[in-house]
């Protein structure tokens, strides 16, 4: 074998290898993008049931002072949604407001998130108090 053969094969071989490795990575991603597109419509699936639960657990909590079993004056109850549901303002409907609660309402398995249960302790601790705030008289008189 002359030098020259010897060249031809080591460019030859680095050829096939380079080609064997360019191939071989386009196969790989034929086969994610294969494995991907299997798995895609059960990924929409699970995205869509999600979606739906969490629209459906919002649709509940709003309704929830409308259920049989709401133990308030739906009258008296507010949502507020984020940070807490409802404040309810009980013995509002005879002008003479003799307890707030705050309620979180809750379906199936969900549980307080870290939010709801430091504002549970806030409250339970009677971290909890009265301020008023007045608008500077500036702002609101009226310009002639």
């Amino acid at each position: 074998m002359t030098s020259f053969d010897f060249i031809l094969l080591v460019i030859g071989g680095a050829v096939l290898l380079w080609l064997g490795y360019a191939l071989g990575k386009q196969l790989g991603r034929l086969m994610e993008k294969r494995r991907w597109e299997q798995r895609l419509p059960n990924i929409r699936e699970e995205a869509a049931k999600r979606s739906r639960a969490v629209l459906g657990g919002q649709f509940s909590e709003q309704l929830a002072p409308f259920l049989p079993d709401f133990p308030w004056q739906p009258t008296e109850a507010r949502f507020l949604g984020k940070p807490i549901d409802f404040l309810v303002f009980k013995g509002l409907d005879e002008k003479h407001v003799e307890k707030i609660i705050f309620v979180e309402v809750k379906s199936g398995g969900s549980r307080l998130n870290t939010a709801e249960r430091s504002l549970r302790d806030a409250v339970q601790e009677k971290k909890v108090s009265w301020q008023e705030y007045r608008i500077p008289d500036d702002l609101t008189a009226k310009k002639p």
